[in-house]
């Protein structure tokens, strides 16, 4: 025990030594190394936050530094936040970088376009100060929009009358002058922009229109949405932020309902992604469809890509790319004619439960009296013909009937994966391949030759069991209006050489 004392004495004059050691700091003297010497944050419109980036500071001596300042160029009247090492600011002084470590700098902005005279935005973060200085520079690229955000009352956001009566959907109806949608700058959707019973909602081609989070369009009763772009001028449907790594994350906006009683909607050339639903379409009208959708591609919504409802709809050159569930749901009954559409389904960010395309003639709810109650309607019409039908589960086309109503429908010349290991699916009639009222041509499980399925490039390669399988329509050319008049392929596309 007596050497207890001693010892103890000299292991904490050893730990406060080596402590000591560490704070003894000297100045940088400008041998700071960066993991970048330009922080790129990408486009961003008007008003609205970019993302955080960030920036690694390296101090790679073997003794621990202070930086004596750290400072955006353009001071407190920059328009780029930092965070240095957990503190938020715009000026910080005396940062201790330890040896042989490092301290991270995040960067964000919000700019408002109509205070700037150049649409690129610089500044740079100076490390330093006299000889010793360094900095790194600061790019953003800002982009003017058309803003259309839902009014303020006296209780808070304007929601939407549906039916005459106050829903929670925040939002407004557009007015007549905002019944047109230009190429000239793009826009940006607070809320959901519905459009007015009777009137039309026109979109030109080359347009491009961001939803906020929350955000989307409805077109309601007797009302019509015309979105014709052209090959070389699509239209795009997408969320509001710009950034690159927001290019293919799902759920970042709501979805484009077609409300039971909207008519003559047409889409073409048109470009849906990163929503939670691509499009919502309610309400059949016997005598004309609810939707035509012609040449366009609806990707990486986070539920489905059409979910529809007892509808009316026409696609062709229809390419409908990864969804959280279904990429085609037609439920409740309905018509629905698809000629030359890809539907693939890859997903890969969670369970999926539903296969790629899913048609039935019912639906389920829970009534007000808490009681769960299932409809059915007739499924007039269920026709694919020159269809590929993809996924990466093993069941990717189902039909699920309730009898007591019509469900007529008609597969030719499709390709369809479906792979039913476990004889699930045997004693189902409507799924009985061989049946030649319903089936026709029927290629099951073969090989489509994606150039990038996870990637929703849908285009078949000249190894896919879809070449020359189709028979010819009056779709006379593909999605990219390449001639398909003889040796019809299979989906959207006819196949290249990858």
């Amino acid at each position: 025990m007596r050497f207890t004392l001693p010892f103890l004495l000299i292991s904490i004059a050893v730990l406060v030594s080596s402590c000591r050691k560490d704070f003894d700091t000297i100045p940088s003297y400008g041998n700071l190394e960066f993991s970048k010497d330009t922080v790129f944050l990408d486009t961003i419109f008007s008003n609205i936050g970019s993302a955080t980036y960030n920036l690694k500071v390296y101090n790679k001596s073997n003794k621990a530094i202070t930086v004596p300042e750290i400072k955006l160029e353009n001071g407190i009247n920059s328009n780029y936040r930092l965070n240095v090492d957990g503190t938020p600011g715009k000026e910080f002084k005396d940062i201790t970088i330890l040896a042989n470590d490092s301290i991270y700098v995040f960067v964000e902005t919000t700019i408002d376009f109509s205070s700037i005279t150049d649409p690129l935005y610089t500044d740079k973060i100076l490390f330093d100060n006299g000889n010793q200085q360094q900095d790194v520079d600061l790019v953003t690229l800002v982009q003017d929009a058309h803003f259309i955000f839902p009014s303020k009352n006296s209780l808070g956001i304007e929601t939407l009358t549906i039916d005459g009566k106050d829903s929670e959907i925040q939002g407004r109806f557009l007015k007549d002058d905002e019944l047109t949608f230009t190429d000239e700058k793009p826009y940006v959707i607070y809320g959901y922009a519905a459009v007015p019973s009777t009137k039309t909602l026109t979109i030109n081609p080359g347009a491009k229109i961001h939803f906020h989070r929350n955000s989307g369009l409805i077109v309601d009763k007797e009302a019509s949405l015309k979105a014709l772009g052209t090959l070389d001028k699509k239209i795009i449907f997408e969320g509001d932020r710009l950034e690159h790594q927001f290019d293919n994350i799902t759920g970042q906006w709501g979805t484009i309902w077609l409300r039971a009683d909207s008519k003559e909607n047409e889409l073409n050339h048109t470009i849906i992604k990163n929503g939670i639903v691509g499009m919502l379409v309610d309400g059949i009208t016997p005598s004309s469809p609810t939707l035509t959708i012609k040449n366009s591609e609806i990707y990486n919504n986070s539920s489905y890509g059409i979910l529809a409802r007892n509808s009316n709809i026409v696609g062709e050159n229809l390419v409908i790319g990864n969804t959280g569930q279904s990429s085609l749901a037609c439920t409740f009954g309905g018509i629905y004619n698809f000629t030359h559409a890809t539907f693939s389904n890859y997903w890969n960010n969670s369970l999926r439960q539903l296969p790629t395309v899913l048609v039935n003639n019912h639906t389920t709810y829970v009534n007000q009296d808490g009681e769960k109650v299932t409809e059915i309607r007739d499924l007039s019409e269920a026709n694919f013909t020159n269809c590929i039908i993809e996924g990466n589960n093993n069941i990717e086309f189902l039909l699920d009937k309730i009898e007591g109503t019509l469900f007529n429908y008609s597969v030719k010349n499709c390709l369809i994966k479906f792979d039913d290991i476990n004889k699930t699916y045997s004693n189902i009639p409507e799924l009985k391949f061989d049946d030649s009222t319903h089936y026709q041509n029927i290629i099951l499980n073969g090989f489509s030759d994606f150039r990038n399925a996870q990637k929703n490039e849908l285009i078949i390669g000249e190894n896919s069991d879809a070449i020359n399988k189709g028979i010819t329509t009056p779709v006379t050319s593909d999605i990219l209006e390449i001639e398909r008049l003889s040796n019809v392929d299979l989906g959207a596309y006819q196949h290249i050489k990858f």
